[in-house]
């Protein structure tokens, strides 16, 4: 611990996963800290549709209105939840190093489900890539915490969710089969954890500066310029990964049907992650991913 390191206050939801992670960025900060627990909304409406309350947003906003408010020094999210668009008060520029970015099938391999099996999911990205792969699954939806979605277990075949939060669990001995980044395209952020703080706060940058794993906040950047070309998380069929090697980062994202019936899928590589992501999201809807967003938006 630097001398004269503060206590840092950290705004995180209140499930299992999201105290875990707070906690594990705080013993990484190495300053005394305290959790500042709060209740989003997508906590609250567990019933809603994803796409009907706002999307993966809806995670993020109170956790990111304590930190504006002065409640908070800095916000643990998930990656993934957190949308294209930022409020003007705050950034995020700092990630613990990336877990496991995979989809995984829990409850069954993909060749173990019969004719119209019934798997859950809340995100549309995963149901079109399920139906890219099994056209006859029927896909419903899927919400809640990480155990009351394996509670769901019980009334249908399969649920797909983040392999990186079983792991993060220690649901180890929970039946599953990882998808291939190359066969299931990651949500843009999947595995990731990201920290956001006040912009004018230099105190808490500085601390942040100590942790912050540059080849997943180059990647991560990346995704996230991709999406900040398409639209906003969960309510949208659309997916990227990154990976970085001696400063070149790679980028593949895709944008596809809700039905499965199309897929958009390109890759280009870069140094500099925003622009990167940019222009790809830009090659991805001049070449009809437009017309597949705009279908999604409008069925």
């Amino acid at each position: 611990m630097a001398k004269g390191d503060q206590l840092i206050k950290i705004a995180t939801r209140s499930s299992k996963l999201a105290l875990f992670q707070a906690n594990l960025v705080g013993r990484l900060l190495g300053v005394p800290y305290e959790l500042v627990e709060v209740h989003s909304g997508g906590d609250i409406d567990l019933k809603s549709p994803l796409s009907a309350i706002g999307g993966s947003g809806i995670f993020v906003k109170e956790v990111q209105a304590a930190v504006i408010r002065g409640e908070a020094d800095i916000a643990v999210h998930s990656a993934k939840d957190i949308p294209a668009k930022l409020p003007d008060e705050t950034i995020v520029d700092t990630f613990i190093e990336r877990g496991d970015p995979r989809d995984a099938l829990v409850g069954s391999d993909l060749a173990g489900l019969k004719p119209g099996a019934v798997v859950a999911t809340g995100s549309t990205r995963r149901k079109a890539l399920l139906k890219i792969l099994r056209p006859d699954l029927e896909i419903v939806e899927l919400r809640g915490n990480i155990f009351t979605r394996l509670d769901r277990l019980r009334d249908v075949d399969a649920i797909v969710m983040a392999n990186a939060a079983l792991e993060r669990l220690n649901l180890a001995d929970v039946k599953r089969r990882v998808f291939e980044v190359e066969e299931f395209m990651p949500q843009v952020g999947q595995g990731a954890i990201a920290i956001e703080h006040r912009c004018d706060d230099d105190r808490v940058a500085s601390v942040l500066a100590r942790v912050n794993d540059l080849p997943t906040q180059l990647a991560v950047d990346a995704e996230r310029g991709f999406l900040s070309q398409m639209g906003s998380g969960c309510t949208l069929p659309v997916g990227a990964f990154a990976t970085v090697e001696s400063g070149r980062i790679q980028l593949s994202a895709l944008v596809a049907a809700l039905d499965g019936s199309r897929v958009i899928k390109r890759s280009q590589s870069g140094e500099e992650p925003r622009l990167l992501g940019i222009s790809l999201g830009e090659q991805i809807l001049s070449e009809g991913g437009s017309e597949l967003l705009l279908e999604s938006e409008n069925s």
